[in-house]
């Protein structure tokens, strides 16, 4: 039922109002107290919402509703509200036939695959602790506009503020544009006006769907442009040229900026080496995580790791908040321009490798997997099994590993030169496709 991201689908089909009202009665049944609750801007929130909302009550849990606002904001609104949990509806960057709910601890971290079972647990056996008719919760509504801005604008400084472009795209991620203006950043937007149905470009931030900010950006001479997805807990960038930011690149960037001697920093098994080298200059260690950012929050808990991210664009700095937090990656970043100058420049400072991605069609995924593994066991000695295959030689490395929502499996490989990546890919692909036969997308 859970994904790595929350329960998420097509509304109607997977994600139904009874989907949401189990998840309102699971989740009151887990936790006491109050919980606080928020959603996106899709046009089937208002009744998802509703309907967990209801579920929550029916167990004697007191909500706070924030009403439409970042995902970041509701999670951080847990602990401002010594909440004993929140509920997101979101589906993120997401088409809007879909929708989700996305749950938050105390500590505004998301659940775990602990808590994310118990959940599933109740929901399967219908173990729902429901209140009786006098000890139903209460519900209210709280607004919180400006707590999170305020939290922005004390996280940065900036020696001279830059002019930006911030691409909305018809999301939550207006509190971005309203922070930076605030600190004195020349400011202008594209596809502001809130809307779920996305009609200006796909929700997810992407080198194809922000062309326009790229043509935007370059056509004004601005010094940078930040985008968002949908529910702005994603953030990528465009540079002064109006070039995508690809984000290896960008985590490289923060990570080293966030790092120093003996530190670590959190990402996913498909991260490049890239990022290990960047953090290597300044005596830093990469810790590998599953791909997911709750999976990159998990590691980002433990002592030592000072940052955390996705090249999907899903940044997290423990010390600030645990969640991944749109608006703060885009302070951090204007802020590093601020100081260090333009962002193309501080791009080019970041090794790049060639890198190979292919995905094999398969109704057995699973299967391939462990075919594979045995081949893969025999073969070589350095292997990462957390999330599908990982083999690190001397010269790189491949990465063998079953897509979480298509029948695919992918296969990534990278290396330090151009050949090195064509022979790990090939040697990849070669595994995978004498177990499934070469059928490719």
């Amino acid at each position: 039922m859970f994904g790595t991201s929350g329960v998420r689908g097509a509304v109607g089909e997977d994600v139904t109002a009874e989907v949401a009202l189990c998840i309102g009665r699971a989740l009151g049944s887990e936790v006491s107290g109050r919980v606080v609750v928020g959603r996106d801007a899709r046009e089937s929130g208002t009744m998802l919402e509703h309907a967990l909302v209801a579920g929550l009550l029916e167990c004697g849990i007191d909500v706070l509703r924030l009403g439409t606002r970042p995902t970041p904001s509701i999670a951080r609104a847990v602990e401002w509200f010594d909440a004993d949990a929140g509920a997101v509806i979101t589906a993120s960057h997401n088409p809007p036939t879909d929708n989700g709910v996305k749950l938050w601890t105390a500590s505004g971290r998301a659940f775990d695959s602990a808590q994310r079972a118990a959940i599933e647990r109740r929901i399967e056996d219908e173990d729902y602790e429901l209140a009786a008719w006098d000890g139903v919760g209460t519900e209210r509504h709280r607004s919180i506009e400006s707590r999170h801005r305020d939290a922005l604008k004390s996280s940065v400084d900036f020696e001279d503020p830059c002019s930006v472009v911030v691409d909305i795209g018809n999301g939550t991620g207006r509190l971005t544009a309203d922070a930076l203006s605030d600190l004195g950043c020349t400011v202008s937007t594209l596809n502001g006006q809130r809307d779920g149905r996305f009609p200006a470009r796909p929700s997810e931030p992407t080198d194809e769907t922000l062309r326009g900010l790229q043509a935007h950006v370059a056509a004004t001479g601005a010094d940078l442009g930040i985008a968002h997805d949908g529910d702005a807990d994603r953030m990528m960038a465009v540079d002064g040229d109006g070039n995508f930011v690809d984000g290896d690149a960008l985590l490289a960037l923060f990570g080293r900026e966030a790092a120093s001697e003996g530190d670590r920093i959190a990402v996913p098994v498909n991260t490049s080496l890239a990022v290990d080298d960047a953090v290597a200059t300044v005596g830093a260690d990469v810790v590998r995580t599953r791909v997911g950012d709750v999976f990159v929050a998990e590691r980002c808990a433990e002592p030592g790791v000072v940052f955390g991210g996705e090249p999907s664009g899903a940044w997290i700095w423990p010390d600030e908040t645990p969640c991944p937090d749109g608006p703060l990656a885009a302070c951090k970043l204007v802020e590093f321009v601020s100081r260090r100058g333009p962002l193309a420049d501080l791009v080019d400072d970041i090794d790049a490798y060639p890198l190979r991605r292919e995905s094999v069609e398969t109704s057995d995924k699973a299967g391939v997997l462990e075919r594979v593994e045995a081949t893969v066991r025999e073969e070589y000695d350095d292997i990462d099994d957390r999330d599908g295959l990982r083999v690190e030689t001397d010269d790189g490395w491949f990465l063998v590993r079953a897509s979480g929502t298509q029948p695919l499996v992918r296969v990534t490989a990278e290396g330090r030169t151009e050949a090195a990546t064509d022979r790990l890919f090939d040697e990849a692909l070669a595994l995978v496709e004498s177990r499934t036969g070469p059928v490719r997308t």
